[in-house]
């Protein structure tokens, strides 16, 4: 079962709106990293908004969150860009060659015309400064934005604002390195008078503790004095970072080569992705282990947690039920041995793993869950063989 805290979502949620006030910038939801939108009540009032990685999370944002709504996509087709034109705020696009494929078609539409949808390009600073290539848009080859020697020259009539993609989970000193790329290779074209926006997108860890926030809020004024043009942050991660739990039951426990192995009701490669993807190795509790000083991010009275090393006597090696034979999790070690029917609690769970489950190998999916202030649990939605089914034909 998958459980997001309220509590926890919401205290993101006011240390995000804190930081865009001191900032002067407008800061929404990237839906690509946290998506339940039935908990989008508790993030409204102190977010500007979502951004949309495509038609039907736009359609997600304008149903259910009912605010700005800032649409970026690799590649859109002309149903999609007809339909986004309809209700999006900010269109931006990655190529020139999708910007004047679409380009009259967007400029001729009334809400483009009434100043209600405003287009933006996304470029490409061409300055790394995280550690994973796949979640580097800055690479070589790189098929997310516009290079400043692609923009050179280009018939830029209709667009509003430019949008830069470059972070992962980091703190504001990337930024601040990217944003001196971004003066250095784009600067000039900011400063004319047509562009009214600036994009930082996301990756920005603003709710970690240990996040310069102080250092952001300066950046960002800089950026607004500099180029006389509105920021927007779209974090996902920051919004629901340490607010959710994958909780998982001990099916089978048996050794093989040297190793013993736990199969979990979860997998991998089906419910958490980014373990292997990243790779990331996530905080794993024993419930009703002896107990210790850390605790998952969401907690059910009277339980006790007992957060798992990388070593001791009890090392178990946590696999899921697919038939893949690179569904591990990692190897954790636990205060005992694991039996049959224990529950572990996979921590920081709720952002970019959601989002990203699938119904691999028939694998039985999570229940969805909130966890009230009060404790209370509302289960907003269980998974059965039908949705398993529905999926393929």
């Amino acid at each position: 079962m998958f459980v997001i805290s309220i509590a926890a979502l919401q205290r993101n949620t006011a240390i995000l709106r804190e930081v865009k006030q001191a900032a002067g910038c407008r800061l929404v939801v990237a839906l690509k990293g946290f998506a339940c939108w039935k908990a989008f009540a508790y993030l409204r009032d102190d977010l500007d908004g979502c951004c949309a990685s495509g038609l039907w999370e736009a359609r997600l944002a304008r149903e259910h969150f009912q605010k700005h709504i800032v649409t970026y996509s690799p590649a859109y087709d002309e149903a999609d860009v007809a339909a986004l034109c309809e209700f999006t705020d900010h269109l931006d696009f990655n190529s020139l060659s999708q910007w004047q494929r679409f380009r009259e078609q967007v400029l001729a539409h009334p809400r483009f015309i009434s100043g209600e949808l405003l287009c933006g390009l996304r470029v490409n600073p061409e300055c790394s400064t995280g550690t994973t290539p796949m979640y580097d848009p800055c690479v070589a080859g790189s098929r997310l934005g516009i290079t400043a020697g692609q923009l050179a020259g280009a018939e830029l009539t209709g667009i509003s604002g430019l949008h830069f993609h470059t972070l992962c989970e980091q703190d504001s000193d990337a930024l601040e390195t990217t944003l001196a790329a971004i003066e250095e290779k784009f600067g000039h074209w900011l400063r004319l008078p047509q562009f009214t926006y600036l994009n930082m997108g996301g990756g920005h860890w603003i709710t970690k503790p240990s996040y310069d926030r102080a250092r952001l809020v300066r950046l960002v004024q800089q950026a607004r004095e500099r180029y006389g043009v509105e920021v927007w942050l779209e974090p996902g991660e920051a919004v629901a970072i340490h607010s959710g739990v994958l909780r998982a039951s001990v099916m089978d426990v048996l050794e093989s080569g040297g190793h013993r192995l736990a199969i979990l009701s979860v997998s991998a490669t089906a419910h958490m992705p980014d373990v292997l993807e990243m790779p990331y190795r996530p905080d794993v509790f024993l419930v009703d282990g002896t107990p210790s000083a850390a605790r998952p991010a969401v907690c059910f009275g009277g339980e006790n947690y007992h957060l798992a090393g990388e070593s001791g006597p009890w090392l178990y090696r946590l696999g899921g039920p697919t038939c893949l034979a690179g569904d591990v999790i990692g190897d954790f070690a636990f205060p005992r041995a694991l039996r049959v029917g224990d529950t572990l609690v996979f921590d920081d769970m709720a952002h970019y793993t959601m989002v990203k489950t699938t119904m691999f190998n028939g694998v039985k999916h999570p229940s969805i869950a909130l966890q009230h202030a009060d404790g209370r649990l509302e289960t907003l939605r269980e998974f059965g063989y039908e949705d398993f089914k529905n999926r393929l034909a």
